[in-house]
């Protein structure tokens, strides 16, 4: 585990637990060791920080190229931080700047850490579960890793979309993981990939109970966070 990431779990992790006090499910469900992919809904900025708290081992989350190319002290800052604990490059717009991502994790899976996607590709803007990608199938299955279902409750209560600062006095945040989906043996054409996306999608729904919409969530202004996309 990256020192800074260590840290991190020490004072922001410890915080998140003593302030918000959330309720963890099937944390037996996530690997002790070896590579998985953690994929999840997606309704708060909040997400990732709940996760990398209840989650022992080091997750390894997207971070946009702009702050691995900064200059100056900023620049050198943000750099530093974001290496510091472990991230993965993501670049934004599509075609082969956005594969770099999954180039990326690749290596990361394959050599025994964990890396978070949030199937959408976006957080959702109405506290629905959307349409999943299929970035999330293919990685796993390039890098041959589980895919962890991860639900997450009331996050969104936490840090609403627009909020830049969490409210403390919010209850009744809770993280589900289900039970990994093994993607050996799977084929890896377009509807293959489609099924164990759809599987990932309902398993996600039973662990958060959240209504489905069967399409895309409408693009924000932030790079996707399933970076393969469809």
């Amino acid at each position: 585990m990256p020192l800074l990431y260590t840290v991190g779990k020490v004072t922001v992790g410890t915080a998140m637990n003593v302030v918000w006090r959330p309720t963890v499910e099937g944390l037996e469900n996530v690997p002790t060791t070896g590579g998985a992919i953690i994929a999840g809904n997606h309704l708060s900025v909040a997400d990732e920080l709940f996760l990398g708290s209840v989650v022992p081992r080091h997750i390894a989350f997207w971070a946009k190229a702009e702050y691995f190319t900064g200059t100056g002290f900023r620049g050198w800052l943000s750099r530093s931080v974001i290496g510091g604990l472990g991230a993965i490059r993501v670049e934004r717009g599509g075609g082969r700047a956005a594969l770099s991502a999954f180039d990326g994790a690749i290596p990361v899976l394959r050599g025994g850490d964990l890396v978070a996607i949030y199937p959408e590709g976006t957080r959702s803007p109405d506290g629905r579960l959307y349409r999943g990608r299929t970035g999330t199938a293919r990685l796993a299955m390039a890098a041959g890793v589980p895919i962890i279902p991860v639900g997450m409750i009331g996050t969104d209560r936490v840090q609403p979309i627009g909020v830049r600062v969490p409210r403390p006095y919010v209850r009744g945040v809770t993280v589900r993981f289900g039970k990994p989906i093994d993607v050996t043996g799977r084929g890896d054409d377009r509807s293959s990939l489609r099924e164990v996306t759809d599987e990932l999608m309902a398993e996600i729904q039973r662990l958060t109970g959240q209504e489905y919409v069967p399409r895309y969530a409408p693009a924000r202004n932030a790079p996707t966070a399933d970076p393969v996309g469809e």
